[in-house]
């Protein structure tokens, strides 16, 4: 139907990828996965399980679960140690700034930064340091992007990176309001990948408690008498109950008058506190609860009364929205749609929904009875990628656990893709279902970087400095993962075209440009 003919035309032209790329071809095998703990890695059911569980399967994880066995690989999964990451890639992190100084270090030095640039009287002088600040920033932010991509490929936490970048986008900030892009790689490491297999309690709390949040979503501008709703209506609407969950305009309104006063300070001296309420004042790192601005009057939640008390009344409301069923319904079926399908089924929701309950918002324990659904092992194979999906699994099977030495490109080919890094405009976050990845033009630029890695001339390997050249860093697809695990997967179209590629580059181009490794 399609084979060498049509990618030798595709790989000249780059114009008609989408035909193939887009799944014309049979569609993925029905795995029919086993939950036998002692199946081999090199069994392609455990790959395609293994292609989910993380950010897609190479050989070095397919060894890790065949040495641990499947079921103690997953336990380790659900409730990971400390992540392994290979010597080099470790150092690249150690060597960044965001892992060198603190959240506070870094926002009052690049506060002093600005402060010093608006305040130069020639605007020649005061432009170029106003772009130097900019500079700075935007190399803060391409850090942590850098960080994040480096550990989905690397980690061996999978399942706790995916998860990283799962709730990333549901608390979703955007990194081009105010001074984000200092702080985006602390929310990202303290208050997202650590809480991100736990209670979601302590993971809401954490986010509401973070000043890039709090700044994003206007909360520093909420004070008594001059009342912004912005936050309290998202922290409803996309982080707990989901816009249908029951709550009203007037529960808003009181969320927003219980998140008084919750704010931030980027300086060093405390705001000047009432004689009376000095001790209601609160200061951690940036996060700051001015009792000046809180309103103090009682306040009705859900139907719930919350004594007007200062910071405690925020601690109440969190408890009353983590706790609530429309928020287990909320998460649970946004879970499903990230692990199982753009449309799943009411009932699987809801399992989910009474495990989150009764587990009081144990995100392992939720995710654990979704991976032991019927619906998950019917699904697997045929969830379509999203841009992340898509680049950190190419990379992936690619390289295994050869250390790339510039992460550029993939940033790069996400913001092509339209789901760069920190990027979504609004704060709904990206969205998770095919329909919004799979036009023509996302299906060509696919392509195209299936081609770039394919061949090894992606700039993965290209060293930093003056002298800045590019290591050869061809990827041998056609290896024991592939004749083991792979190739039995593929379709007859996909395993036609293989078998007519001219060349190891084309042969990569056309495995990683393929309807297979579209899906997950």
């Amino acid at each position: 139907m399609m084979g060498l003919r049509y990618f030798k035309i595709a790989l000249s032209m780059v114009s008609i990828p989408v035909l193939f790329l887009s799944g014309c071809a049979t569609s993925p095998v029905e795995s029919g996965l086993s939950t036998d703990s002692n199946m081999s890695p090199a069994n392609s059911d455990a790959a395609t399980l293994l292609n989910r569980l993380t950010w897609g399967m190479n050989s070095s994880t397919m060894q890790q679960a065949g040495n641990l066995g499947l079921s103690r690989y997953m336990e380790q999964q659900f409730h990971p140690d400390t992540a392994r990451l290979p010597e080099p890639i470790q150092a690249q992190i150690n060597a960044m700034t965001i892992t060198q100084r603190s959240l506070e270090q870094l926002v009052q030095d690049m506060e002093q930064k600005r402060k010093t640039s608006d305040a130069i009287k020639d605007n020649a002088e005061k432009k170029m340091a106003q772009q130097a600040y900019q500079k700075e920033l935007n190399l803060l932010v391409r850090e942590a992007a850098t960080r994040s991509l480096l550990r989905a490929i690397y980690s061996s936490n999978q399942l706790q990176e995916q998860m990283t970048w799962f709730w990333m986008n549901h608390f979703s900030v955007h990194q081009g309001k105010h001074n984000l892009r200092v702080m985006l790689g602390d929310y990202e490491e303290h208050a997202i990948r650590s809480h991100a297999l736990g209670k979601f309690r302590d993971l809401l709390a954490a986010t509401v408690h973070h000043p890039v949040m709090l700044r994003y979503l206007d909360n520093d501008q909420n004070a008594v008498n001059h009342i912004n709703e912005n936050y309290a209506r998202e922290l409803m609407e996309l982080h707990t109950l989901g816009v249908n969950g029951g709550y009203t305009q007037k529960d808003v309104q009181e969320l927003a008058h219980i998140l008084t006063g919750v704010g931030v300070n980027l300086g060093t001296d405390p705001p000047k506190i009432k004689k009376e309420l000095q001790a209601q004042y609160v200061r951690q790192g940036l996060f700051e609860f001015n009792p000046n601005r809180h309103d103090y009057g009682d306040k009705q939640l859900l139907g719930n009364k919350v004594q007007g008390r200062g910071l405690a009344e925020l601690d109440e409301a969190l408890d009353l929205l983590s706790r609530h069923p429309s928020t287990a319904h909320f998460v649970s079926r946004k879970l499903a749609v990230f692990f199982v399908s753009d449309n799943p089924s009411v009932e699987l929701v809801e399992r989910l929904s009474q495990v989150f309950l009764k587990s009081d918002g144990d995100i392992a324990a939720t995710l654990q009875a979704l991976f032991e659904s019927t619906e998950f092992t019917q699904s697997l194979g045929h969830k379509f990628k999203d841009p992340m999906h898509y680049v950190v699994s190419a990379v992936r099977l690619a390289y295994d656990d050869k250390p790339i030495l510039n992460a550029d490109p993939m940033i790069n080919w996400l913001s092509r893709m339209g789901e760069p890094l920190y990027g979504r405009q609004t704060p709904d976050g990206y969205s998770l279902v095919e329909a919004d990845w799979a036009s023509s033009g996302q299906m060509t630029t696919r392509f195209e970087i299936a081609k770039a890695i394919g061949s090894g001339s992606a700039g993965l390997f290209k060293t930093d400095g003056p002298q800045a050249q590019e290591r050869p860093a061809f990827p041998q697809l056609a290896n024991a993962l592939y004749f083991q695990s792979m190739q039995k997967k593929l379709s007859p179209v996909t395993r036609q075209a293989l078998e007519q590629a001219g060349s190891p580059q084309e042969w990569n181009t056309f495995l990683l440009s393929s309807p297979e490794m579209m899906n997950r």
